[in-house]
């Protein structure tokens, strides 16, 4: 597969005139109660827990909702959603249930809970953790967009994200009718029923399946727009929300462009912290810092090989040079049989998914660049290793771009797609392209007949008795802090806390654990404008 790895909180937005704006404020109150009564006139689930069968989920308790496929059929034809639960260790202390969501969207709540213990400490004592796959992902009526795991890869395998030339945009737009047109053949009936809104409603659906008067909640990247629209929705049951990485909702929705500038200027700012920090840590700790072996191309005109490093600008124009070289054509790491191409796609992916996470992933990196920068003296094996840590199964991608496009506004022809894509290349060179490419899709994306009456596009105020808790990193690569002051100013009932000197899209650290479990449990809320610190720094290992 040509690039396409990402497990995007920030895409984009639109395609269908939405619920929202709906221009007096008693209009906008019926739209919501609308939304909210069809999910209110749905039967509630009946969850019957048993030990999971998935050997990886060994130690947690599983099972399955019913709930609409139409909301606004009700009583009509249902989807199974597929549950996992980690009861409360203290169950004389049981406060309900805490809810959590993975991101994307596409991302498995169960694949998640596979890895380990969901939440540890105070709150596994005192909640039932359960977390889930939103419906058209994983175990949750999953979308299908092929006849078969062979044609999904043969159709994947023909993306470029990002194009580069004449031919590979002619092929990518091919692609993306290809992919929207097996979507509706495979799953006609479920794709006009992916919004977020749907996934809502399902979600307070499992807020009385458990008993909960009200719902407490917690979620990051995409899963903190789950939130925020539950919140729209759904206030007054409202007991507590913890996001993190936050969207921009109002972007998200409805300004795509502006979504993606956010999402690459975002990236850039990251990038160059990790050029500034990785020659401040120098080698081992950073294996790109120091003069290098620059390759061949050199647009910047500022690499010799008898230059002194001069910090982060040096590293910067080495990268540069080596992404030059790679638009040119596939760099051979190693040599003989164990030579590895490496295009400027799977570089350019790896740029912006190995940023997510400071501790591995920016090491990783650097050893990355480092090794395709070397040529046939490059490690053959590590780049392999590394560029599969960038590497997604098109099952998420399918389900990225289905509820992507449902969620999402966006130019309806070829035409007005590649003006936009030109316009967001000329603001954001290197990742303008990037991210806006993975929704070309929804250019040629089947709308429902009458478009999506399901869409909600704001106003967001929270009207819960606590306010949300929101956190972000200082340096976030695909959710930045400017998105997350903007889903502060948007739910107006909420507060904001940014870990200063954080990098990367986890907001988990010492000091968010403490602020969230006394959140969650006490519903106390740090001081506004309250700050924590990182764990540490990158590179510090």
């Amino acid at each position: 597969m040509r690039g396409w790895r990402i497990v995007v909180a920030g895409a984009l937005a639109l395609m269908a005139a939405p619920l929202s704006g709906c221009g007096t404020p008693a209009a906008h109150e019926q739209a919501v109660a609308d939304l909210a009564g069809q999910a209110d006139a749905a039967a509630t689930p009946r969850l019957e827990w048993a030990p999971c069968q998935d050997k990886a989920l060994s130690k947690l308790q599983c099972a399955s909702a019913s709930v609409p496929l139409d909301y606004a059929q009700p009583q009509g034809e249902t989807i199974e959603l597929a549950l996992v639960r980690q009861p409360a260790t203290d169950q004389s202390r049981r406060i309900g249930t805490l809810f959590t969501a993975a991101g994307g969207p596409g991302g498995s709540g169960l694949q998640w809970a596979s890895r380990g213990e969901m939440f540890p400490g105070e709150i596994a004592r005192r909640f039932d953790v359960v977390t889930f796959d939103q419906r058209g992902v994983g175990r949750s009526a999953p979308v299908r967009c092929f006849a078969s795991p062979e044609e999904q890869q043969r159709v994947w395998n023909g993306a470029w994200i990002p194009p580069l030339t004449p031919e590979q945009q002619t092929q990518q737009a091919r692609f993306s009718a290809d992919l929207a047109a097996g979507c509706a053949a495979h799953s006609a009936a479920l794709l006009p029923h992916l919004t977020t809104v749907d996934a809502a409603r399902d979600l307070d659906l499992l807020r009385r399946a458990v008993g909960d008067r009200q719902l407490t909640f917690e979620g990051g990247s995409y899963a903190s727009y789950l939130g925020e629209v539950y919140g729209a929705l759904f206030g007054d049951r409202v007991r507590a929300l913890s996001l993190g990485s936050m969207i921009d909702p109002d972007a998200y929705t409805s300004d795509p462009r502006a979504q993606i500038v956010t999402s690459a200027a975002g990236t850039e700012e990251v990038l160059a912290e990790f050029f500034r920090l990785c020659e401040r840590a120098g080698q081992p700790r950073c294996a790109f810092a120091g003069a290098g072996t620059p390759a061949t191309a050199d647009p910047v005109g500022q690499i010799r090989t008898d230059q002194e490093p001069t910090g982060g600008d040096y590293l910067r124009a080495r990268d540069s040079a080596l992404l030059a070289r790679l638009r040119q054509a596939p760099i051979v790491v190693g040599a003989g049989e164990r030579a590895y191409p490496v295009t400027y796609h799977q570089l350019i992916v790896a740029h912006t998914l190995l940023l997510y996470d400071a501790e591995q992933g920016w090491p990783a990196l650097a050893r990355l660049l480092t090794e395709v920068e070397r040529g046939e003296q490059g490690d053959p094996e590590a780049v392999r290793t590394i560029l599969a840590q960038s590497a997604l199964p098109f099952d998420f991608l399918d389900s990225f771009t289905a509820i992507s496009c449902a969620d999402k506004t966006f130019p309806r022809d070829q035409q007005q797609w590649a003006e936009l894509a030109r316009d967001l290349a000329a603001q954001s060179p290197t990742y303008g392209a990037f991210w806006s490419a993975p929704m070309q899709p929804c250019v040629s994306w089947p709308l429902p007949q009458g478009g999506y009456p399901q869409r909600y596009a704001g106003p967001w105020i929270l009207r819960s008795d606590v306010p949300a808790l929101l956190f972000s990193n200082q340096y976030d690569p695909v959710t930045p802090l400017s998105a997350a002051r903007s889903a502060q100013q948007a739910l107006v009932n909420a507060r904001l806390v940014v870990i200063d000197g954080g990098y990367g899209h986890d907001t988990t650290t010492d000091c968010t654990r403490r602020l969230r479990e006394r959140y969650l449990i006490d519903q106390q809320l740090p001081a506004p404008g309250a700050t924590c610190e990182p764990n540490g720094a990158p590179f510090a290992k």
